[in-house]
């Protein structure tokens, strides 16, 4: 297997000035993308394409929804003849949507379909290659023998596109890599970025260039990986830099779902990466624009944010995952999961129930407490000490004036400002949390923190391009050798619970894909300043769910199962929304463990990627289950197919039952 060659650790104009990547324009009909233009918003139809009117009544409310292109399935001539019907029924109805045919096995279709839409997608893992999950040992001689095939295959298509100035996306899937690319590089970011390269190799000899190109994963550190690896190698190999379509392959639904698709898009967003943006959710295909718009409009005004201190030599590896190296502080940093704190400063904490919203439960009958997958770490409530004895290990931090006065100075933890803490030597003897501003790490401060083995960070910021701000105390935390573990503190000001999620995993997800990070804490400082208390406590539950999924989708700290669930189209051969929700209502106290719900064999087994369990797909009412990436039972009735999943997750020892998991 061949091993990663990186010249450059280079990816984006700067670590710490917001600008967007320039890149080529690319007309995709009259709504071009790229250049100057704004990021461009997408979804892709669920309807069956055959049916005409289905199809167009849908795009309509995609489009309303704010969807600037449609991207349709073609996966044989019939459904590429279709979208001929397609076009003219939207034309009737005033719409000139640019449409996008959506390829996968299928090159007459491809090439049909180039005909009639403004764009064709196409998959270089399986549009000249089936993948047969086969090991095979390529010589130098039979690897270019199969690009020659691949050449051959591909080459009409690329002729059609640039006769008829259609636009095409190479869009590469972690999932479906060919038996070929994984034989050289693995199932790794560099093995996407060169399945792509391969065919836009072609696309250049054909001096043919109205290319976007899309590495997408369900995976977000490899997700942001291989678009950052992309990046530097166009410019390695002197490609033009072409536009980028950014999205997270099967999010899945609701809160997860959205959390999932900013922690991989954010990240690259807040790196000037990405020229469309399509958040692929279980769920109805108008309900995702408003939230890759929601992500695309933080930048509109980002350009004008507070100056942030150059980062010159790298000091992170931002094609490989390493965690920032520290030493243990009680559970915090070392080889521990990050960590949360629920922050209950503005709300009194007057009886056991109070605690219900941040996962720990007290059960009046056995007079016991109970705590649930995401149960706080830690409490923050300021200036007001919790008047009884706290459950379950959780732990209580109190403001350092307050501190100072209570007569339980072993229990209860002090949070102390950086300030205050270079200039007192009264602290806890094991644990004190240093809140600082990441603009504000001083020479003095970094010196008292080489010979305190007793502080944890709290990284909070002010600054708009939050990530970076954050992202750059870090690096100087690296710099001066400070080992100290460092928490990432985050507050928003009255915003929804959709914003919540995505603002959230934008600015903490992006760290913690970089190693950066020993757990989170939201805030919620004005988000909760005209609520009673009850109303505010539910305010901190939703927070204290997003920090734990945070941490989940950047894959640092597994809490619950894991859904990767594609966000079906008019391939899917069930109710992909209905048969997700009976799954996970069955499933979804089995932490820890990752089941791919695919509507149909393109997404399936490889679009599931690394889940553990897989359901698929594979006929009118008919379904293929799998254990990892190997079929266990083909054709099972969709009526008894959950039963026939959990059985099988049951023989592989991986199952407990709900009222276990409850204990």
């Amino acid at each position: 297997m061949q091993t990663q060659i990186i010249k450059s650790l280079q990816y984006c104009d700067s670590l710490t000035k917001y600008a967007r990547r320039k890149t080529r324009e690319v007309y995709i009909g009259d709504v071009p993308m790229g250049g100057n233009n704004p990021i461009r918003i997408q979804s892709m139809t669920t309807v069956d394409t055959m049916d005409t009117m289905g199809s167009v009544e849908q795009v309509l409310r995609m489009v309303d929804s704010g969807c600037e292109y449609v991207r349709i399935t073609a996966p044989s001539i019939k459904e590429a003849q279709n979208l001929a019907e397609i076009k003219k029924e939207l034309a009737k109805r005033g719409c000139h949507v640019p449409l996008v045919a959506d390829i996968h096995f299928t090159p007459n279709a491809a090439e049909l379909a180039a005909k009639i839409v403004e764009k064709v997608r196409v998959n270089p893992g399986n549009y000249a290659d089936k993948k047969r999950f086969e090991e095979i040992e390529y010589t130098d001689e039979s690897y270019n023998n199969e690009l020659d095939r691949i050449r051959e295959k591909f080459t009409p298509l690329v002729k059609i596109c640039k006769e008829h100035g259609t636009a095409m996306r190479i869009g590469t899937n972690h999932g479906s890599l060919s038996d070929r690319i994984m034989s050289r590089y693995g199932d790794t970011p560099l093995g996407m970025v060169e399945s792509a390269l391969e065919f836009l190799r072609i696309c250049a000899d054909h001096d043919y260039h109205d290319i976007v190109l899309s590495m997408k994963a369900s995976n977000t550190q490899i997700m942001v990986q291989a678009y950052r690896l992309l990046v530097n190698k166009l410019d390695e190999e002197g490609f033009e830099p072409y536009p980028l379509h950014l999205g997270v392959t099967e999010a899945g639904e609701g809160e997860d779902g959205r959390i999932k698709s900013a922690v991989g898009i954010g990240t690259l967003l807040e790196d000037g990466l990405g020229d469309t943006v399509r958040v692929s959710l279980t769920e109805e295909p108008e309900l995702e624009a408003p939230v890759a718009k929601m992500m695309v409009d933080r930048y509109a005004t980002r350009q004008g944010h507070g100056p942030i201190k150059e980062i010159g030599e790298v000091a992170i590896d931002p094609f490989h995952y390493n965690r920032r190296e520290t030493f243990e502080v009680a559970n915090f940093g070392g080889s521990n999961v990050p960590r949360v704190i629920a922050d209950l400063s503005n709300c009194k904490i007057e009886s056991y129930k109070d605690l219900k919203n941040i996962g720990h439960f007290y059960l009046p009958e056995p007079d016991k407490w109970k705590m649930n997958d995401t149960g706080a770490d830690y409490v923050y409530s300021g200036d007001r000490p919790i008047p009884f004895m706290l459950p379950n290990g959780l732990k209580e931090i109190i403001n350092y004036q307050q501190w100072l006065n209570v007569d339980d100075k072993i229990n209860k933890l002090p949070m102390i400002t950086a300030e205050a803490y270079c200039s007192t030597e009264i602290k806890h003897k094991e644990l004190n949390l240093v809140l600082t501003d990441s603009a504000e790490l001083n020479d003095m401060f970094l010196e008292k923190l080489k010979t305190d083995n007793t502080a944890v960070i709290l990284l909070e910021t002010q600054n708009d391009h939050a990530m970076s701000a954050i992202r750059r105390a870090f690096v100087t935390l690296i710099e001066n050798g400070i080992r100290n573990p460092a928490m990432i503190k985050r507050s928003y000001g009255p915003i929804s619970e959709d914003q919540l999620q995505i603002y959230a995993a934008t600015d903490i997800g992006g760290l913690l894909i970089d190693g950066l990070g020993d757990g989170d804490m939201l805030g919620t400082g004005l988000a909760g300043a005209n609520l009673n208390n009850e109303e505010h406590l539910e305010l901190i539950g939703i927070y204290n769910k997003t920090a734990f999924g945070i941490l989940q989708a950047a894959r640092t700290r597994m809490t619950k199962t894991e859904y990767i669930s594609c966000p079906s189209c008019g391939r899917t051969l069930f109710d992909l929304q209905e048969t997700t929700a009976m799954i996970r209502k069955r499933t979804d106290h089995l932490k820890g463990v990752k089941i791919g719900i695919m509507g149909c064999i393109v997404n399936g087994p490889g679009e599931m990627a690394d889940a553990d369990f897989g359901y698929v797909g594979s006929g009118k009412g008919k379904i293929t289950l799998y254990k990892g990436k190997e079929v266990v039972k083909r054709g099972v009735p969709s009526d008894k197919a959950v039963d026939e999943l959990i059985d099988i997750i049951k023989k592989d020892g991986r199952w407990i039952e709900m009222e276990a998991a409850n204990e």
